[in-house]
């Protein structure tokens, strides 16, 4: 713990994922000693899982969307929300800002860069997002959940810090637990989801893919399934149709346990889905989110893919069979599955939170630590070593 308690300010859109790293870093702030304090938009501050110790403050915030008749609005809001960030910052005198990406981050960050306050973004994904591009030339560091980042010039990998993408305690605490036993006459737990609202291509797939299996696999099963509110009588249907017992619902309080017992995660691709399974070690079947900006989430998958982790299957390639095909071929032999949680784990980042926080102590402070300076990309450097470089 720092034998100095300072101020920190986080700024992030309202979506689990912008904020759930951002807790994860405000947790572990907290624990050392910090204050800390939150700058997002209405839905981030009633978002579910907000510490207690995290107050919030909602800042206007422009959207730019296609229409540039939109745009003066946006451009209007933004300077309001840089106009009360500062405010903010006069009364709490924060030794670093910090962004994760969001809407909500631009008039904070632009605020902190403008008051000379050093600032730090946070990149979830495997492709850096509009609001962190238009700040990466402004702020002084940029951390990143990937070894590598599509759309961060290298103009800027000096500054760039390889550090993971912050996950709940919660979920990081399983992560010395031994992968559920997998054998040949034992039950096959499935966990399905598709985000916060759960994904209709999810429930109208995966229930009829499942009853494709051989019957040697099928008889096993034991699903759990998140569905939106809509979806959830059709998918009951479904599932009872194919005599598949399976517990739905729109919302589940304890998922890290039902992670924890999962033998084969099928979702999406989003940057905190990633992070939890890496963390834990959960073998999966995704579908990338084909709106996602950038394409996003299909770049999130490659390095789980690549390592052997995880399969992808994109969403005009999602039918029933398609699936039946993939789990059958990682299911096939008791240790099949193992071995693909194995894989899964090597790519986790568990220290995410701590190497994170160690570069935002870095700032306005007695220096703590710096990098591993990494021959080659800087994308590829990797917070860790101890140097006074970060401090002002």
């Amino acid at each position: 713990m720092s034998s100095v308690s300072r101020h920190y300010v986080l700024a992030a859109g309202g979506t689990g994922g912008h904020l759930t790293p951002a807790f994860a870093l405000a947790a572990e702030l907290d624990k050392r000693g910090h204050h800390v304090a939150l700058i997002t938009d209405t839905r981030g501050s009633e978002i579910p899982g907000k510490p207690d110790y995290l107050p919030a403050h909602v800042l206007p915030a422009g959207r730019f969307g296609k229409n540039p008749l939109r745009w003066p609005a946006g451009i209007a809001a933004v300077m309001e929300g840089r106009r009360m960030a500062k405010r903010l910052y006069e009364s709490f005198g924060p030794s670093a800002v910090i962004g994760f990406g969001g809407y909500p981050a631009l008039p904070a960050l632009l605020a902190a860069t403008s008051a000379d306050i050093p600032t730090v973004i946070h990149e979830q994904n495997a492709v850096l997002g509009r609001v962190n591009r238009l700040l990466a030339r402004r702020v002084d560091v940029i951390a990143t959940a990937y070894p590598d980042v599509e759309r961060l010039k290298p103009k800027h990998w000096e500054k760039t810090y390889l550090v993971g993408n912050p996950v709940r305690p919660e979920v990081l605490a399983l992560r010395d637990q031994e992968f559920p036993a997998f054998t040949p006459d034992g039950l096959f737990r499935v966990l399905v989801t598709g985000g916060s609202q759960g994904a209709r291509i999810l429930s109208e797939v995966v229930p009829d893919g499942l009853a494709m299996l051989q019957p040697a696999l099928r008889s096993r099963l034991q699903v759990t399934q998140q569905c939106r509110p809509e979806d959830l009588e059709a998918v009951r249907e479904r599932y009872a149709s194919h005599g598949i017992p399976a517990e739905l619902g729109t919302y589940f309080e304890d998922m890290q346990e039902r992670l924890a017992d999962a033998h084969l995660f099928i979702g999406r691709a989003g940057a905190s889905t990633i992070a939890e399974l890496t963390a834990v070690g959960r073998p999966a079947i995704l579908v990338p989110l084909p709106i996602a900006t950038d394409d996003h989430q299909a770049a999130n998958v490659r390095e789980m893919v690549k390592a052997g982790g995880a399969r992808s299957i994109r969403q005009y390639k999602f039918t029933g069979n398609e699936l039946a095909k993939q789990i059958q071929a990682m299911a096939q032999h008791p240790g099949t599955l193992a071995n693909a949680a194995h894989a899964a784990w090597n790519c986790g980042r568990p220290d995410a939170a701590e190497k994170l926080a160690d570069l935002v102590e870095g700032f306005g402070a007695t220096p703590i630590q710096d990098v591993i300076r990494i021959a080659g990309e800087g994308s590829r450097k990797e917070a860790g070593a101890t140097s006074t470089a970060g401090a002002r």
